[in-house]
């Protein structure tokens, strides 16, 4: 069995893959694959782990097949997987969900509190040398307790993170695909909206320019989802001439770029997609992946198949 591993791994990962067959990993490369290195480094591999930076349309997957049997993707969103050509081709494709919801949900609140308490800008009033005497309305910010959080996509990251939020003392709603309120109400209502959807073509923009405006006055947008769910470009007009206080982003429509008019801004807090980005979730999305390549070499079903 021949196995494409598109970016490093931790050594005990790379060594269980190379346990069940030939791996080929690109070491010297700075960062993740192109899709006409793909096109060139796939072909005649059985298995492909990859990360969601990596781009495999159907173009790749067509020139990896009929060889290629199984993606196991180290993330669980698979944004970057042309799911309609895999089940086309019979490509099974593994995910890692579930691992990183407390991860996440903690960075979710973390960025809301940097948001609502202004901790980035309090950091660099105190670094630039402003601070010279306490004031009574020196960098005022929100106040959690009695504020209302508005969650878009309450599944295990919307629900943790509401976990959380209520023992700040705020109220929750919220609004999914089969319950919950109006997203017009969670506009109106939310001094705090979170987005925890998924990327699908309903949900890709759905915070649009319109809904921008249609937010609380004094309200603060956190996304820490997918970027394409908000239309990036309006956030700016946004927080200048429309209701927004504040943004926190962790992630971003064309990454890693950022749209050049929210870099400058003292009223977003920007972070590289780092939602994940604690030691043990990070180490066990990989090792998950892992298993996923075991369990399929051993003729066993991998337990994350994505079934959508």
């Amino acid at each position: 069995m021949r196995i494409y591993v598109s970016r490093p791994l931790p050594e005990a990962c790379l060594a269980r893959l190379g346990e069940l067959g030939a791996v080929t990993l690109d070491g010297g490369r700075a960062g993740p694959p192109s899709a006409e290195e793909l096109l060139r480094e796939l072909p005649g591999h059985d298995v492909a782990v990859v990360q969601l930076t990596d781009p495999l349309g159907g173009a790749v997957l067509r020139a990896a097949c009929p060889r290629l049997r199984l993606v196991s993707q180290v993330a669980v969103g698979l944004d970057n997987i042309d799911l309609a050509v895999c089940r086309e081709l019979g490509v099974r494709v593994a995910h890692t969900p579930g691992v990183l919801t407390d991860a996440t949900a903690d960075l979710t609140m973390a960025l809301l509190l940097a948001a609502a308490r202004r901790i980035p800008e309090a950091d660099r009033y105190v670094r630039e040398g402003h601070w010279d005497v306490w004031a009574l309305d020196l960098l005022c910010g929100m106040e959690l307790r009695g504020a209302t959080l508005g969650i878009v996509g309450k599944g295990r990251i919307g629900t943790a993170v509401a976990r959380r939020a209520e023992a700040f003392g705020m109220e929750v709603i919220h609004h999914s695909r089969s319950s919950g309120r109006p997203l017009a109400e969670l506009l109106a209502r939310s001094d705090v909206l979170s987005l925890h959807a998924p990327l699908t073509r309903d949900t890709h923009h759905l915070i649009d320019r319109g809904a921008l405006f249609a937010m609380k006055p004094g309200s603060i947008l956190v996304n820490t989802a997918r970027g394409a769910l908000v239309e990036e470009w309006a956030l700016a007009e946004a927080l200048d001439d429309g209701p927004l206080r504040a943004a926190a982003l962790d992630v971003f429509e064309q990454e890693p770029k950022v749209h050049p008019s929210l870099l400058t801004r003292r009223d977003v807090i920007l972070a590289p997609h780092i939602g994940s980005a604690t030691e043990r979730t990070r180490g066990r999305m990989a090792e998950m992946a892992v298993e996923a390549v075991e369990d399929w070499a051993a003729g066993r079903r991998p337990v994350h198949l994505f079934e959508g």
